[in-house]
Protein backbone atom coordinates (compact mmCIF):
# COMPACT_ATOMS: atom_id res chain seq x y z
CA UNK A 1 0.00 0.00 0.00
CA UNK A 2 2.90 2.18 0.73
CA UNK A 3 4.27 1.94 -2.38
CA UNK A 4 1.08 2.69 -4.38
CA UNK A 5 0.51 5.78 -2.30
CA UNK A 6 4.27 6.87 -3.12
CA UNK A 7 3.92 6.60 -7.06
CA UNK A 8 0.66 8.19 -6.82
CA UNK A 9 2.06 11.29 -5.39
CA UNK A 10 4.76 10.82 -7.67
CA UNK A 11 2.23 10.94 -10.66
CA UNK A 12 0.21 13.57 -8.69
CA UNK A 13 3.50 16.16 -8.44
CA UNK A 14 4.81 15.28 -12.37
CA UNK A 15 1.22 16.24 -13.61
CA UNK A 16 1.48 19.22 -11.84
CA UNK A 17 4.87 20.12 -12.66
CA UNK A 18 5.10 19.24 -16.49
CA UNK A 19 2.21 21.10 -17.64
CA UNK A 20 1.63 24.53 -18.17
CA UNK A 21 0.09 26.38 -15.12
CA UNK A 22 -3.44 26.74 -16.33
CA UNK A 23 -3.76 23.32 -16.70
CA UNK A 24 -2.36 22.49 -13.58
CA UNK A 25 -4.60 24.25 -11.95
CA UNK A 26 -7.12 22.31 -13.42
CA UNK A 27 -5.68 19.64 -12.92
CA UNK A 28 -5.24 20.29 -9.07
CA UNK A 29 -8.92 21.41 -8.53
CA UNK A 30 -10.05 17.93 -10.52
CA UNK A 31 -7.48 15.63 -7.55
CA UNK A 32 -8.94 17.23 -4.57
CA UNK A 33 -12.42 17.37 -5.72
CA UNK A 34 -11.62 13.52 -5.59
CA UNK A 35 -9.88 13.34 -2.58
CA UNK A 36 -13.27 15.68 -0.98
CA UNK A 37 -15.53 13.15 -2.49
CA UNK A 38 -13.44 9.91 -1.21
CA UNK A 39 -13.00 11.38 1.92
CA UNK A 40 -16.39 12.73 3.13
CA UNK A 41 -15.70 12.94 6.65
CA UNK A 42 -13.20 15.95 5.86
CA UNK A 43 -16.12 18.38 4.82
CA UNK A 44 -18.16 17.27 7.54
CA UNK A 45 -15.53 18.03 9.84
CA UNK A 46 -14.51 20.92 8.21
CA UNK A 47 -18.65 22.44 8.82
CA UNK A 48 -18.65 21.26 12.23
CA UNK A 49 -15.93 23.37 12.61
CA UNK A 50 -17.24 26.28 11.41
CA UNK A 51 -20.79 26.23 13.16
CA UNK A 52 -18.93 25.95 16.07
CA UNK A 53 -16.91 28.85 15.27
CA UNK A 54 -20.33 30.38 14.00
CA UNK A 55 -19.70 31.78 10.38
CA UNK A 56 -22.34 31.67 7.99
CA UNK A 57 -21.90 30.33 4.04
CA UNK A 58 -19.88 27.38 5.40
CA UNK A 59 -20.26 25.26 2.23
CA UNK A 60 -19.07 27.88 0.24
CA UNK A 61 -16.06 28.45 2.68
CA UNK A 62 -15.50 24.33 2.59
CA UNK A 63 -15.08 24.66 -1.08
CA UNK A 64 -13.11 26.98 -0.69
CA UNK A 65 -10.66 25.50 1.75
CA UNK A 66 -10.37 23.07 -1.14
CA UNK A 67 -9.44 25.25 -3.76
CA UNK A 68 -6.82 26.59 -1.17
CA UNK A 69 -5.14 22.54 -0.60
CA UNK A 70 -5.56 22.86 -4.70
CA UNK A 71 -3.17 25.89 -4.85
CA UNK A 72 -0.60 25.00 -2.73
CA UNK A 73 -0.24 21.86 -4.10
CA UNK A 74 0.60 23.15 -7.25
CA UNK A 75 3.12 25.35 -6.13
CA UNK A 76 4.80 22.31 -3.96
CA UNK A 77 5.13 20.36 -6.96
CA UNK A 78 6.57 23.32 -9.10
CA UNK A 79 9.48 23.99 -6.33
CA UNK A 80 12.06 22.64 -8.54
CA UNK A 81 11.01 25.22 -10.92
CA UNK A 82 11.05 28.31 -8.30
CA UNK A 83 14.36 30.62 -8.27
CA UNK A 84 15.76 34.00 -7.00
CA UNK A 85 14.82 35.13 -10.07
CA UNK A 86 11.10 34.12 -10.45
CA UNK A 87 9.92 33.86 -6.77
CA UNK A 88 8.96 37.24 -7.07
CA UNK A 89 6.27 36.08 -9.69
CA UNK A 90 4.56 33.81 -7.11
CA UNK A 91 4.73 35.95 -3.91
CA UNK A 92 5.49 38.87 -2.07
CA UNK A 93 6.46 40.57 1.30
CA UNK A 94 4.11 42.57 3.08
CA UNK A 95 5.29 43.84 6.60
CA UNK A 96 9.06 42.80 6.14
CA UNK A 97 10.10 45.08 8.66
CA UNK A 98 8.52 42.99 11.51
CA UNK A 99 10.80 40.25 10.79
CA UNK A 100 13.44 42.09 9.98
CA UNK A 101 13.09 44.02 12.82
CA UNK A 102 12.87 41.08 15.42
CA UNK A 103 15.71 39.57 13.66
CA UNK A 104 17.79 42.30 14.35
CA UNK A 105 17.58 41.80 18.45
CA UNK A 106 19.95 38.68 17.81
CA UNK A 107 17.99 36.20 19.88
CA UNK A 108 16.31 34.41 16.91
CA UNK A 109 12.90 34.90 15.50
CA UNK A 110 10.20 32.25 15.88
CA UNK A 111 7.77 32.43 13.15
CA UNK A 112 4.18 31.55 14.53
CA UNK A 113 2.05 30.02 11.33
CA UNK A 114 -0.36 27.43 10.69
CA UNK A 115 -2.17 25.56 7.67
CA UNK A 116 -3.41 28.87 6.91
CA UNK A 117 -3.23 29.76 3.02
CA UNK A 118 0.32 28.63 1.75
CA UNK A 119 2.15 27.14 4.42
CA UNK A 120 4.98 25.36 2.10
CA UNK A 121 5.37 28.18 0.00
CA UNK A 122 5.55 30.58 2.53
CA UNK A 123 9.49 29.26 3.78
CA UNK A 124 10.28 28.23 0.81
CA UNK A 125 10.20 31.73 -0.66
CA UNK A 126 11.88 33.67 2.51
CA UNK A 127 14.72 31.62 1.86
CA UNK A 128 14.95 33.07 -1.75
CA UNK A 129 13.50 36.75 -0.65
CA UNK A 130 15.54 36.95 2.50
CA UNK A 131 17.21 33.82 4.10
CA UNK A 132 16.92 30.50 4.81
CA UNK A 133 15.58 29.85 7.89
CA UNK A 134 14.60 25.95 10.06
CA UNK A 135 11.18 24.33 9.73
CA UNK A 136 9.52 22.02 12.51
CA UNK A 137 8.02 18.92 10.84
CA UNK A 138 5.89 16.10 11.27
CA UNK A 139 7.41 13.04 9.25
CA UNK A 140 4.86 11.57 7.05
CA UNK A 141 4.44 8.05 7.86
CA UNK A 142 5.33 6.83 4.29
CA UNK A 143 9.43 6.99 4.69
CA UNK A 144 9.51 7.42 0.74
CA UNK A 145 7.05 10.20 0.39
CA UNK A 146 8.95 11.88 3.39
CA UNK A 147 11.86 11.88 1.58
CA UNK A 148 10.20 12.85 -1.30
CA UNK A 149 8.90 15.71 0.19
CA UNK A 150 11.71 16.77 2.70
CA UNK A 151 13.59 17.45 -0.36
CA UNK A 152 11.71 19.30 -2.15
CA UNK A 153 11.06 22.00 1.12
CA UNK A 154 14.60 22.00 1.50
CA UNK A 155 15.66 22.84 -2.35
CA UNK A 156 15.71 27.01 -1.34
CA UNK A 157 18.33 26.49 1.49
CA UNK A 158 16.01 25.53 4.22
CA UNK A 159 16.75 23.15 6.81
CA UNK A 160 14.21 20.73 8.68
CA UNK A 161 14.00 20.05 11.95
CA UNK A 162 11.73 16.64 12.83
CA UNK A 163 8.72 17.33 15.26
CA UNK A 164 10.04 14.39 17.69
CA UNK A 165 13.33 16.22 18.58
CA UNK A 166 12.43 20.11 17.75
CA UNK A 167 12.91 21.43 21.45
CA UNK A 168 16.82 20.76 21.09
CA UNK A 169 16.74 21.85 16.99
CA UNK A 170 15.26 25.22 17.47
CA UNK A 171 16.59 26.02 20.96
CA UNK A 172 20.18 25.36 18.60
CA UNK A 173 18.55 27.26 15.46
CA UNK A 174 17.42 30.18 17.98
CA UNK A 175 21.02 30.36 19.47
CA UNK A 176 22.79 30.98 16.41
CA UNK A 177 20.18 33.87 15.73
CA UNK A 178 17.86 32.05 13.12
CA UNK A 179 14.59 32.15 12.37
CA UNK A 180 12.73 29.27 13.26
CA UNK A 181 8.95 28.59 11.34
CA UNK A 182 6.62 26.19 13.83
CA UNK A 183 2.56 25.52 12.76
CA UNK A 184 0.78 26.54 16.46
CA UNK A 185 -2.49 25.41 15.08
CA UNK A 186 -3.17 21.61 15.32
CA UNK A 187 -4.79 19.81 18.32
CA UNK A 188 -2.20 18.07 21.10
CA UNK A 189 -2.93 16.34 24.76
CA UNK A 190 -3.42 17.57 27.68
CA UNK A 191 0.04 16.71 28.93
CA UNK A 192 1.52 18.52 25.95
CA UNK A 193 -0.94 21.90 26.07
CA UNK A 194 -2.93 24.25 27.61
CA UNK A 195 -6.76 24.85 26.93
CA UNK A 196 -7.24 28.39 25.28
CA UNK A 197 -10.33 30.46 23.51
CA UNK A 198 -10.11 29.31 20.04
CA UNK A 199 -12.86 30.69 18.16
CA UNK A 200 -14.82 31.10 21.00
CA UNK A 201 -14.34 27.42 21.90
CA UNK A 202 -11.83 25.35 24.33
CA UNK A 203 -9.09 24.31 22.01
CA UNK A 204 -6.28 22.65 23.67
CA UNK A 205 -2.75 24.08 22.21
CA UNK A 206 0.57 22.96 22.28
CA UNK A 207 2.62 24.92 25.26
CA UNK A 208 6.26 24.16 23.97
CA UNK A 209 6.34 27.00 21.59
CA UNK A 210 5.62 29.86 24.14
CA UNK A 211 8.32 28.31 26.24
CA UNK A 212 10.71 27.87 24.14
CA UNK A 213 10.39 31.47 23.06
CA UNK A 214 10.39 32.61 27.26
CA UNK A 215 13.57 30.57 27.42
CA UNK A 216 15.36 31.67 24.47
CA UNK A 217 14.16 35.37 24.47
CA UNK A 218 13.67 34.85 20.87
CA UNK A 219 11.11 36.68 19.28
CA UNK A 220 7.58 35.91 18.14
CA UNK A 221 6.33 36.83 14.89
CA UNK A 222 3.14 35.57 13.58
CA UNK A 223 3.47 34.81 9.56
CA UNK A 224 1.57 34.14 6.48
CA UNK A 225 0.85 33.41 3.03
CA UNK A 226 -2.03 34.35 2.08
CA UNK A 227 -3.77 33.99 -1.60
CA UNK A 228 -4.81 37.05 -3.12
CA UNK A 229 -7.08 36.85 -6.21
CA UNK A 230 -6.65 40.90 -7.28
CA UNK A 231 -3.03 40.28 -7.63
CA UNK A 232 -2.96 36.15 -8.33
CA UNK A 233 -0.32 35.45 -6.30
CA UNK A 234 0.41 34.93 -2.29
CA UNK A 235 1.44 37.92 -0.09
CA UNK A 236 3.31 36.97 2.80
CA UNK A 237 2.30 38.71 5.69
CA UNK A 238 4.32 39.33 9.14
CA UNK A 239 2.85 41.53 11.59
CA UNK A 240 4.19 42.65 14.87
CA UNK A 241 6.01 40.51 17.07
CA UNK A 242 3.46 39.08 20.07
CA UNK A 243 4.58 40.25 23.37
CA UNK A 244 6.11 37.28 25.24
CA UNK A 245 5.39 37.56 29.25
CA UNK A 246 6.75 34.53 30.96
CA UNK A 247 2.65 33.56 31.82
CA UNK A 248 2.13 29.53 29.53
CA UNK A 249 -1.39 30.13 29.53
CA UNK A 250 -1.13 33.96 28.70
CA UNK A 251 1.22 33.74 26.25
CA UNK A 252 -0.46 30.53 24.29
CA UNK A 253 -3.95 32.89 24.36
CA UNK A 254 -2.44 35.81 22.80
CA UNK A 255 -0.27 33.99 19.82
CA UNK A 256 -3.46 32.22 18.70
CA UNK A 257 -5.57 35.26 19.37
CA UNK A 258 -3.37 36.89 16.52
CA UNK A 259 -3.39 33.33 14.11
CA UNK A 260 -7.93 33.65 14.78
CA UNK A 261 -7.74 37.30 13.96
CA UNK A 262 -5.97 36.24 10.92
CA UNK A 263 -8.48 33.19 10.10
CA UNK A 264 -11.40 35.29 10.43
CA UNK A 265 -10.46 37.62 7.21
CA UNK A 266 -9.50 34.67 5.11
CA UNK A 267 -11.46 31.80 6.17
CA UNK A 268 -11.57 30.30 3.25
CA UNK A 269 -7.64 29.73 3.88
CA UNK A 270 -7.73 28.30 7.00
CA UNK A 271 -7.54 24.16 7.39
CA UNK A 272 -10.55 23.24 8.73
CA UNK A 273 -11.02 20.01 7.28
CA UNK A 274 -8.56 19.30 10.49
CA UNK A 275 -10.01 17.82 14.18
CA UNK A 276 -8.61 20.53 15.92
CA UNK A 277 -11.14 20.64 18.70
CA UNK A 278 -10.70 17.05 19.40
CA UNK A 279 -9.24 17.11 22.90
CA UNK A 280 -11.89 18.51 25.28
CA UNK A 281 -11.70 19.76 28.62
CA UNK A 282 -12.34 17.04 31.55
CA UNK A 283 -15.93 16.14 31.88
CA UNK A 284 -16.65 17.75 28.34
CA UNK A 285 -18.41 15.11 25.62
CA UNK A 286 -16.56 14.44 22.06
CA UNK A 287 -17.25 17.11 19.95
CA UNK A 288 -16.53 15.08 16.43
Amino acid sequence: MKTVEYWLARFVLATLSSTSLTTANTLARFYVRLLDLALPRLRRTALKNLEMAGFAGRERITTGVFDSIARLVVSFARFPRITRDNVHELIRYEGLENFQQAHSLGKGVLVATGHFGNWELSAFAHAYLTASMHIVVRPIDNARIDALVEHRRELSGNRAIAKKDAARGILRALAAGDAVGVLIDQNTTPDQGVFIDFFGVKACAGSAFVKLAQHSGAAVVPGYALWSDKEERYVLHFEPAVEITGDVLEDTQRVHARLEAAIRKHPEQWLWIHRRWKTRPPGERPIY
